[in-house]
């Protein structure tokens, strides 16, 4: 069924925001192209930890935004029980035994917002979830969440894909960078690096990392925190971790076929360096030490060995909140751009998709318009 408010959309970016709103909109009957500066997923949506959760501290309306995000998951996974790519095996969370932990104040925040938590001391661990070594849990404890899960975005990204091609959408990758067309003052499509040019009612920017400069070429502000981000995907392993582990040092996720997946903003502050062309750069010991941290917190202390590394802007607002809906100085332009890409990409595409097809605001992207950078 089409809302018939607009008939055609162009689409910035094949993440998971962006084929995820690509995806609604065509089930609504909107013709829908996605221009993406190469293959899918090759942005911040193919080097995410991509662990779904609402775990620790937050403002209220984006901890609904994310419950809701986790609700579209679990649907998902009725659907596919058995698959690799979405699991829901809990998660574990534990700080570092100095001044600065929180384990204690985080269980009783969550326990008051009613999300499923358990705040268990070392030894209780094992009997809750396998593949920890309880070694590297502080006195403090842990937080053990069973309602957590994860995903593995380039995979879902291509499935969403190929319901967006049977639905008649289209994705071209072998153009190069698109800008949005702005004309009169309205969004009217977007051209490519190659000049090619794509009209449609509504644009959307889901370019993750490049989102607030794409929007400063138009004259408006996105106010922006993106760090540099690392993620290391392990070769496979037989190893019983099922939980996503968030520990002082390391996060650790299980990925499809035995693997993991290793990210630590220290070892991305610490080791990464950006070169003046723009690629980037890893300091190897730094590399061994996030090796060595991620096996000190696993069952037996495994050896991992390295099968790919990701490097590249982690997407996060200025002020921590996601970025969501049109900008109201550009008619006809939209934008999605959010940390949490992962357990925010099927509602956020499910929300964008309706305002832009109804011309109606969901009252759940009150919070996060983007116009509130406009007075900053």
């Amino acid at each position: 069924m089409t809302d018939k408010t607009i008939s055609s959309a162009v689409i910035i970016g094949a993440g998971i925001f962006g084929v995820s709103t690509a995806v609604q909109l065509a089930r609504r009957g909107i013709c829908v192209t996605i221009l993406n500066d190469g293959p899918a997923a090759n942005g911040a949506s193919g080097r995410s930890l991509s662990w779904l959760n609402s775990s620790r501290m937050r403002s209220e309306p984006y901890h609904r935004l994310r419950m809701a995000g986790i609700d579209r998951y679990r649907t998902l996974f009725a659907r596919n029980p058995d698959t690799d790519w979405l699991r829901f095996d809990g998660g574990l969370t534990w700080d570092a035994d100095d001044a600065g932990n929180e384990i204690a104040a985080a269980y009783r925040h969550e326990v008051s917002l009613a999300y499923d938590a358990q705040h268990l001391a070392a030894g209780e661990v094992a009997g809750v979830t396998p593949g920890l070594d309880a070694r590297a849990i502080t006195p403090q404890g842990a937080i053990f969440n069973p309602g957590e899960g994860w995903v593995d975005l380039p995979v879902l990204i291509g499935l969403l894909l190929k319901e967006l091609s049977a639905l008649g959408g289209v994705l071209v990758t072998d153009q190069g960078a698109a800008r949005v067309i702005v004309e009169d003052g309205r969004a009217t499509g977007a051209q490519t690096a190659s000049g090619d040019r794509f009209k449609a009612d509504a644009v959307v920017v889901a370019t993750g990392p490049a989102v607030p400069k794409m929007v400063a070429e138009s004259g408006e502000t996105i106010g922006d925190g993106t760090p540099i981000a690392l993620l290391v995907q392990t070769k496979p392993l037989d190893h019983p971790l099922r939980a996503v582990l968030n520990t002082p040092r390391i996060a650790v996720r299980p990925a499809p076929g035995g693997t993991f997946s290793l990210d630590a903003d220290w070892a991305a502050d610490e080791g990464v360096t950006l070169h003046p062309d723009g690629s980037y750069a890893i300091d190897d010991a730094v590399l061994e030490a996030l090796m060595a941290e991620a096996s000190r917190v696993m069952h037996g202390n495994p050896k991992l060995e390295i099968a790919s590394i990701g490097i590249g802007g982690k997407p996060i607002p200025g002020d921590g909140e996601p970025v969501i809906g049109a900008l109201k100085a550009i008619p006809g332009y939209y934008i999605a751009f959010s940390h949490s890409g992962a357990t925010l990409g099927l509602i956020v595409g499910e929300l964008l998709a309706y305002e832009i097809a109804t011309g109606a605001e969901h009252p759940m992207l009150a919070k996060f318009r983007p116009e509130r950078f406009a007075s900053q």
